[in-house]
């Protein structure tokens, strides 16, 4: 090597420190894997994870009959308290609640989601999806607000039952036993109402993606080895896009599961598991208890979810 080359590369300025350390990182990619992945796992370990073992363990406590006083000692006390018969219907109640709003949403939302699939045009399919998401563009409250108005004895709903002389169909609903009410805006029907609504774009988009899934050309070969359209679906459409239904039913349940503003601004008297929650921790002041059935949605969503990855739903999100 010639002086003068000699002399340029000693004229190199040294790396800097942010240059030495993008060196490192690109030579130990373990190092920057464990530099990218800590703070989200201390978030996850210690926020989350760590809120949810300090419920596990608040639920061993129980309260003192006669002082009120949580006693911090570990007993089985508080979880038998869920077995009563207020505490059993309250997570009945709001079980078949989830369960209803996701059959319910499901039954909605195929045949839409396989008219966007299979007949609409590419305009047609991009109204529909802004019809779909449009509504989650807007407040949460709003909408629920918007849904008491509608529902209430002098709303639209009941407006409209008046015009269509439809009255004597609208008080038999209504005094349906355990699901009526005075109106739809205090009864267990018009909550059942609202939850299908707000939680229906959740269950359409993911049936959405796993019909665009299903090759067209095994609908085109049932038909031509003689299956009837009903045949087709049964045997080729729906054990494809059972994944799609399944996935969409995580959110419809989950979410009926937890919520507990819904039930308090539309809904009978009866409390679902998210209001027996603020009212044991709040003004009861029965942590323990609050604690246990917290417990029951985590559990019951642990069952439901591992259902759902068997039939393969993880697969379709």
């Amino acid at each position: 090597m010639s002086s003068a080359a000699q002399g340029a590369l000693g004229a190199l300025p040294a790396p800097g420190p942010l240059q030495r350390l993008s060196n490192a990182l690109y030579l130990h990619p373990r190092l920057l894997l464990l530099l990218l992945l800590t703070p989200p796992l201390l978030w996850l370990g210690v926020i989350y994870l760590g809120s949810l073992f300090s419920l596990l363990l608040q639920s061993f406590f129980y309260i003192d009959e006669f002082s009120g006083v949580v006693v911090r000692e570990f007993s089985l006390a508080t979880y038998h308290q869920l077995f009563t018969l207020a505490n059993f219907d309250i997570i009945l109640r709001t079980s078949a609640m989830a369960a209803v709003v996701s059959v319910a949403a499901a039954a909605l939302a195929f045949p839409l989601a396989y008219y966007m699939v299979r007949y609409a045009s590419t305009r047609m399919k991009a109204l529909l999806y802004l019809g779909v998401m449009l509504p989650l563009w807007s407040s949460y409250l709003v909408r629920v607000y918007s849904w008491k108005l509608i529902l209430a004895k002098e709303g639209i709903l009941t407006w409209l039952a008046e015009q269509l002389h439809l009255t004597w169909l609208l008080d038999a609903v209504l005094a349906l036993p355990v699901i009526g009410g005075p109106s739809l805006s205090t009864s267990d029907i018009g909550t059942f109402l609202v939850f299908l609504y707000v939680w229906l774009p959740f269950m359409i988009l993911p049936v959405v993606a796993a019909l665009e899934r299903v090759p067209r050309s095994l609908i085109e070969a049932s038909a031509d080895l003689g299956a009837h359209p009903g045949e087709t679906f049964r045997k080729v459409i729906w054990p494809l896009a059972l994944p799609g239904v399944v996935a969409g039913s995580i959110f419809t349940f989950s979410l009926t599961l937890g919520d507990y503003i819904i039930p308090g601004i539309v809904g009978s008297s009866h409390p679902v598991i998210g209001q027996a929650v603020y009212a044991h921790q709040g003004t009861a002041g029965n942590v323990p208890l609050a604690a246990a059935l917290t417990i029951v949605p985590i559990a019951i969503m642990a069952v439901y979810l591992s259902v759902a990855k068997r039939l393969g739903a993880f697969d379709a999100l």
